[in-house]
């Protein structure tokens, strides 16, 4: 009786764990893209597959027909095996090839700020299924985010304080973050530690990521929502009279980093 004590609380714990989850939308499947750029790199790879199929299906039936040219006809054996080869080769180049997913260490060697977005979300989703479900969410969340923070690096130096920031913190912190989470045993996740559970520490954590990606996009649209106030007072004073209006001097218009 002694002996069946723990397996009790495990179930128990168990059990519990199943119900908050459900409670809280349950896991989402993975495989799910979570921003553009992931969805972006699953779009070329299914353009790579159906260039293959339409390749193998070409060169398929090309060879059917000078065979029967050859032979005279390939008769009925020769027609299924070619119907035969044509849906080998749709179910071959249907799964690959697969969509590859970076490792860690591969997130931050690339200085293109799209192909950095799109590398992190891949990899998140790839964590995502056995991530709790409040993380989860944040995770949908940070896909989301991530997108918007893509587009504006896009248009500023990669000198910029703000970029190199970014750069540390998405390739760096975040999948950090999940990795630290990944390292304590499954079975311990849900325990007590110090105060709080590794589940509730990693969206936490998560949750901190997530608002530091929002202050850092405000931040650089700070700069393109001034650079656009100095290019519209430019505008209202050259083309609105503005040497006769009460308004401010005028401002030179910015010219633009090629």
């Amino acid at each position: 009786m002694a002996d069946s004590t723990p397996d009790s609380d495990a179930i128990l714990r168990s059990a519990r764990a199943s119900l908050d989850d459900n409670r809280q939308g349950g896991r989402r499947v993975g495989g799910q893209p979570i921003g553009e750029g992931s969805a972006r790199l699953r779009r070329r790879n299914l353009v790579s597959r159906l260039k293959l199929i339409g390749i193998a299906v070409l060169g398929i039936l090309l060879a059917a027909m000078a065979a029967g040219i050859v032979l005279n006809g390939i008769g009925f054996v020769g027609v299924m095996l070619t119907a035969l080869a044509l849906l080998v080769a749709v179910l071959v180049f249907s799964n690959f090839p697969k969509v590859k997913v970076p490792r860690r260490a591969d997130l931050t060697r690339t200085s293109d700020a799209r192909q950095l977005v799109a590398r992190t979300e891949l990899w998140l989703e790839h964590q995502r299924p056995a991530l709790p479900a409040p993380a989860v969410t944040l995770v949908d969340r940070i896909g989301v985010q991530l997108d918007a923070l893509g587009l504006q690096l896009e248009t500023i130096d990669p000198a910029h304080p703000a970029a190199a920031e970014t750069r540390k913190l998405v390739g760096e912190h975040l999948p950090e973050t999940v990795d630290a989470w990944r390292r304590v045993p499954a079975s311990l996740r849900r325990e007590d530690h110090a105060g709080a559970t590794a589940d509730a520490r990693l969206t936490e954590s998560l949750g901190r990521i997530s608002e530091e990606l929002d202050r850092v996009t405000r931040q650089l649209a700070d700069g393109a929502l001034d650079d656009l106030a100095v290019r519209t007072r430019y505008l209202e004073y050259k083309y609105s009279g503005g040497a006769a209006s009460d308004g401010p001097p005028p401002i030179a218009l910015p010219t633009e980093k090629h």
